[in-house]
């Protein structure tokens, strides 16, 4: 399968950016199955207003995306960055199309049971569409083929079925143990 995607990553980038760069490394170097993108420390404004930041992530930096990746670990779930960047790519707008959705659960994420998730510590917008069937979720593989084919696959569906973006976007990150 040869199926070159520009792919998205949104993660919490404290906890979560040695996978960030090693998905890439992986992926976007070594196996060169995709073009990766992510907004970065630094490369936003943070004290501009919240409509221009998420317009800014939308249009600057999951534009050119076909699916957007979330990369979950312990936290994920809790930060308003990822809920707006799972939000933005799956808008449908005049300068940008929808994207398809895939979450990936990080090693680190805890949990003693790999075939099993707690829903209430995923991030409440990937559940949303989880349960819609808009988008699939995985454990973490180091496996090419595995990963290009789950990307593929969700950028097929993003045409398929209509994802749930229904949902209020957060208005600052959260610090519960659960959002469910």
């Amino acid at each position: 399968m040869r199926n070159r995607h520009n792919v998205f990553i949104s993660y919490h980038h404290k906890n979560d950016e040695p996978y960030k760069l090693e998905f890439e490394r992986l992926f976007s170097g070594v196996y060169d199955i995709l073009e990766t993108k992510a907004v970065n420390d630094g490369d936003i404004n943070l004290f501009v207003k919240t409509e221009t930041i998420r317009q800014k992530i939308r249009d600057e930096f999951i534009r050119t995306a076909s699916v957007c990746v979330v990369l979950i670990g312990s936290e994920t779930w809790k930060r308003k960055h990822v809920d707006w960047e799972i939000s933005s790519s799956i808008r449908d707008t005049k300068l940008n199309s929808r994207t398809g959705l895939i979450g990936i659960i990080l090693p680190t994420y805890p949990r003693t049971d790999t075939s099993k998730y707690n829903k209430g510590t995923i991030p409440p917008r990937l559940q949303d569409n989880l349960d819609c069937g808009f988008a699939k979720i995985y454990n973490w593989s180091n496996d090419p083929y595995t990963v290009q084919q789950w990307i593929h696959e969700a950028f097929i569906r993003r045409r398929q079925l209509n994802p749930d973006n229904s949902r209020e976007m957060f208005g600052q990150n959260r610090s519960s143990i659960s959002w469910s």
